[in-house]
């Protein structure tokens, strides 16, 4: 099993935890920024504690073009790529009627439409090395259709994103290669000191070491039969 992954979203949060955890289990990886280069390098730094490569490498991801090069790049720097995190995504909270075009398209562009960019780059490198996982981020119950008061285009791009990995999962498992969702609810890093914590059931915020664990039950060479799921890191919020 070749052990190479490329993190996106990796600088900071749970895309940093999830390469830090790839690079304590042996992974070469691929810290991926686009304005963070410092708190990238600062984490390539501490993968590298555990005697792997890492590299810090930058990319605006809603381009096609650079998430393309982003892709190329790992797999030259790494020398090979066979594990795809696609952690990048924004958040609005707006009522529908007021969300501007531009608003709308940055939604989409920075959940869905990057994570179809770096996905299509990835695959034929997945294939060259004979087993591959895509991990892609959706959100806690995005996979109920119901009606949206102010999160409706967050919601719609995270619902694609689901019905993107499915598709494509489908298709290259007779690859070897397995693609699933992670849908997390309210973690550790996304409540700031001056925002209010929601009504929990588990009455805390997922650590990230606990998303760092659904991510590799799905790269573990075990799960090489689990492909196409979601798997919800939510407490049962929003159940």
């Amino acid at each position: 099993m070749l052990r190479k992954g490329l993190v996106t979203g990796s600088a900071v949060g749970i895309g940093r935890a999830i390469g830090l955890d790839l690079a304590s289990k042996g992974f070469d990886v691929a810290f991926h920024y686009n304005r963070s280069a410092e708190a990238a390098n600062e984490g390539c730094k501490e993968a590298a504690t555990y005697g792997v490569k890492a590299i810090a490498l930058q990319a605006d991801v809603t381009k096609p073009e650079q998430a393309k090069s982003l892709v190329e790049q790992a797999v030259e720097g790494l020398g090979g790529l066979s594990v795809v995190v696609n952690v990048v995504g924004n958040f609005l909270y707006k009522l529908p009627s007021e969300t501007s075009t531009e608003e709308w398209m940055e939604i989409l562009d920075s959940n869905l439409n990057c994570t179809f960019y770096v996905t299509q780059a990835a695959i034929p490198h997945l294939k060259a090395a004979k087993w591959g996982r895509i991990i892609n981020f959706a959100c806690a119950s995005a996979h109920h259709i119901t009606a949206r008061d102010k999160d409706a285009p967050y919601i719609i791009s995270k619902t694609g994103i689901i019905i993107y990995t499915k598709s494509i999962a489908k298709e290259v498992v007779k690859d070897n290669i397995t693609a699933n969702v992670i849908a997390p609810g309210v973690a550790e890093n996304s409540i700031g000191l001056d925002e209010v914590v929601p009504p929990l059931p588990m009455e805390r915020p997922a650590a990230l070491q606990e998303i760092n664990n659904a991510v590799w039950f799905f790269i573990n060479p075990e799960a090489n039969y689990i492909t196409g799921q979601v798997l919800e890191v939510s407490g049962a919020w929003k159940l």
